[in-house]
């Protein structure tokens, strides 16, 4: 069998943990379709100068490869601060960030530092599904709250889950995914102190935070009202770096040497490392489209229900849509017009990332025929 085939099913004989046995991974469709709308990613690569800059750096890092990497990728993490100082309106030091291989890995050294058997995460959904992957991972149990029919939350709900699980890890999106709902800065508040009297941490996933619209504040802002809050946040989306894998947090310092306890040695590379600085010191650039992609979902926003769909608002890079009877003919039928998105959150609806205007009309134009087709 070919590596594209996934791997081989023959391994019943694996002393495979019990409850791994039988799940799929986890993973999204990749197609070899015209239009690909259904992981998130930014449409606009980097330019021939930032890539000749990746390309520099990359060599530079290329003639020191047979020496370890910084172990605490101490450049990194105070270039880190400076790009979130200009986020937010709290202070943001370098000892407050830790970066590792995406925002997964972020969340995944959480979970290994602050879970483990004998302890809750909790989340709410319909939520980013790698969560209960995070936890099954680290042999933390997995507590599912529930969101409201606009994808809000029920400060209640919240409050009664905390007190009755005392989750060590609350795991919170903001914009959500896959809903793109934004958290509002008192449920940010409400949390953090309900799981501060359990004795837990909140992490609130900013991993498309760039993209909220105006006047949606960040979580940052919260850090210096609450000690066990830890923002992430990722360079995959509107830094146009999904292939390059760098995530990062920020939190009280205690957090990150915590999560050095737990950090695999020199878990970033040196090549890793080079990438992101050079990304970051091109920040002005990478993030220049990201006023436009704002501008494409809300217009693409207004279209869908324009067209009588339901719409949740989304302060992210996509946008979820529906209700469809049956959304597996729907996905189906716009992939047979050439556009994949994805078929994920609550039953009836799909999610579409917001590409380049053409990639946008060609949506457009597929679902408008597959509408007529079905």
């Amino acid at each position: 069998m070919s590596a594209q085939d996934g791997p081989a099913t023959d391994g019943d004989w694996l002393p495979l943990r019990e409850e791994l046995r039988g799940v799929e991974p986890y993973g999204a469709p990749q197609l070899d379709v015209p239009v690909r709308l259904n992981t998130n990613e930014n449409p606009y690569g980097p330019s021939a100068a930032v890539a000749a800059d990746v390309a520099e750096a990359v060599r530079a890092a290329a003639t020191d490869l047979n020496r370890y990497p910084d172990r605490e990728h101490v450049a990194l993490r105070e270039a880190l601060a400076a790009y979130l100082d200009a986020d937010t309106t709290a202070e943001v030091g370098a000892a407050q960030v830790w970066a590792a291989n995406g925002s997964n890995e972020v969340m995944l050294q959480l979970l290994m530092a602050f879970g483990g058997p004998g302890r809750t995460a909790l989340g709410f959904t319909p939520t980013y599904s790698m969560y209960p992957e995070y936890a099954r991972g680290t042999s933390t149990a997995w507590v599912t709250g529930h969101r409201t029919e606009d994808f809000t939350l029920d400060l209640d709900h919240v409050r009664a889950l905390v007190a009755e699980h005392r989750p060590s890890v609350v795991l919170m999106p903001s914009p959500n995914n896959p809903t793109g709902t934004a958290l509002a800065p008192e449920t940010v508040d409400v949390v953090c102190e309900a799981a501060a009297q359990a004795g837990g941490l909140v992490v609130i996933d900013e991993a498309y935070g760039e993209f909220r619209r105006d006047g949606t504040p960040s979580a940052l802002d919260r850090l210096p009202a609450h000690r066990n809050l830890v923002v992430t946040r990722t360079m995959s989306k509107a830094f146009a770096l999904a292939g390059g894998r760098v995530g990062y947090l920020a939190a009280d310092p205690a957090v990150c040497d915590a999560l050095r306890l737990v950090r695999l040695p020199y878990h970033l590379s040196s090549v890793t490392q080079a990438t992101a600085l050079v990304a970051l010191r091109h920040a002005e650039e990478l993030l220049g489209r990201v006023a436009e992609l704002r501008g494409e979902r809300d217009d693409l926003v207004a279209w869908l229900r324009a067209e009588g769909l339901d719409v949740a608002d989304s302060d992210a890079n996509f946008v979820l849509f529906g209700t469809f009877a049956d959304r597996h003919r729907v996905w189906e039928g716009l992939l047979g017009h050439g556009v994949l998105v994805r078929e994920t959150g609550p039953s009836g609806w799909l999610r579409v990332s917001i590409g380049t205007p053409a990639e946008n009309a060609a949506f457009r134009d597929a679902l408008t025929l597959t509408r007529k087709e079905l």
